[in-house]
């Protein structure tokens, strides 16, 4: 690490902490999700020709749709559970992404909060007996003091980032099995 950002990051003192925390949170939340929101494991392009074609169900046993698929065939006749089932299902892939939500709302706050802070301390050093601060001692404080803002931000936009594209992928997954499910649906009425 550069001496830099070294700087920056005891610029932020304490708040450090919990920006880590939201950071580390972030990286896990979007990692995880995007491993389990790859289309191998919520409908794989071969149970998904199946469910089109009316054909018997085979492979991807363990995904989003085959699970959907296995609760229509045991509720042959309650449509109402098995659309209820599939929005559960639609539930279940959104997890964790409300919590980006949170984190990039509460990652600038955190590090204005760190803003304000040191600046309180910066104006707090000001000599009382001349009332001007030395200009290079508060620049550097001044600097300082803005670094948990710059780490709070660096980590709210690529939440942000990460929260829209999810969130794009579930709702697009959900139109698709919207479609799916009918076709289902469809067939356990036959």
């Amino acid at each position: 690490m550069t001496l830099g950002m070294i700087k920056i990051f005891e610029g932020a003192g304490l708040l450090i902490y919990p920006l880590g925390l939201c950071s580390a949170l972030a990286v896990f939340i979007i990692a995880e999700r995007l491993y389990a929101l790859r289309r191998a494991a919520v409908m794989p392009q071969d149970l998904v020709d199946a469910v089109m074609v009316g054909k018997p169900l085979m492979g991807g046993r363990h995904t989003v749709l085959a699970r959907i698929v296995e609760f229509a065939e045991q509720h042959n006749n309650e449509e109402g559970a098995v659309k209820a089932f599939a929005r559960l299902e639609v539930n279940r892939m959104e997890r964790g992404v409300p919590y980006l939500d949170v984190i990039y709302a509460a990652a600038p706050l955190i590090g204005l909060s760190g803003t304000v802070t040191g600046l309180l301390q910066v104006f707090s050093q000001i000599a009382p007996d001349t009332g001007l601060p030395d200009p290079v001692a508060f620049t550097k404080g001044v600097a300082l003091a803005l670094s948990s803002t710059v780490i709070g931000l660096s980590i709210a936009i690529p939440s942000l980032v990460g929260a829209g594209y999810l969130s794009r992928k579930v709702d697009n997954y959900a139109a698709e099995l919207d479609v799916l499910l009918e076709r289902i649906l469809k067939r356990g009425r036959e």
